[in-house]
């Protein structure tokens, strides 16, 4: 079936999600520097995509993730929790702990009074457990933009988490990134673009006005 791109991507059923845009993500002290390293350059594409959404009025959902100091409540579950657990006892690191610098969403972004912040302390992705799919509902929103990190795991979970809930996805690919860069754009071709329409920061700003 045809998909129409406009009708989804009409400003009154979408909402743009942006998934660990965070300081202590994609700064230069970040828990996963190659990540990080990867993921700069997709910066600009990020903001395109969340300054357009602002204007046309689409709400803006920070998807951050926390850490407590002590680490209470968080998975240790997976080799990826154990990582990011030893990467952030560097002394490069700040970790991600509430109110803090690391934590807080990167400056050529900010969180706005009008956007809402969702911060999670377990699990994989944006979605699961997370209120999201609540939030997303109240604000009448059919249809998920993801921005932000990783094609690896967080976004393609959010991607399948939201369609699974029964919301339609459109991925700007280069407002999202992964490591190695070849591999993601892989997971862009072969997974998500089954399951989401794939498009650009600029397509998605064009619609939208700006």
């Amino acid at each position: 079936m045809p998909v129409d791109l406009k009708a989804m991507l009409e400003p009154s059923r979408c909402a743009v999600v942006t998934s660990e845009v965070q300081n202590g993500v994609l700064g230069p002290a970040a828990l996963f520097p190659d990540l990080a390293a990867a993921a700069r350059p997709h910066v600009p594409a990020m903001v395109r995509v969340v300054d357009a959404a602002r204007a046309a009025g689409v709400p803006v959902i920070h998807a951050t993730v926390y850490r407590r100091p002590d680490t209470r409540g968080a998975n240790t579950n997976a080799r990826l929790f154990a990582a990011a657990l030893k990467s952030a006892r560097r002394d490069d690191v700040e970790d991600l702990l509430p109110g803090s610098k690391a934590a807080a969403v990167i400056d050529e972004i900010g969180l706005l009074d009008t956007d809402i912040e969702l911060p999670r302390y377990h699990g994989l992705g944006p979605m699961y457990d997370s209120g999201l799919a609540a939030v997303l509902r109240n604000l009448g929103a059919r249809t998920l933009i993801p921005v932000g990190l990783s094609v690896n795991v967080a976004i393609t979970n959010l991607v399948m988490d939201a369609v699974n809930a029964g919301f339609d996805v459109v991925l700007p690919r280069d407002a999202v990134a992964g490591v190695p860069a070849a591999y993601a754009e892989a997971m862009i071709e072969n997974t998500l673009a089954v399951l989401a329409v794939v498009t650009s920061s600029g397509a998605l700003a064009a619609a939208w006005g700006r």
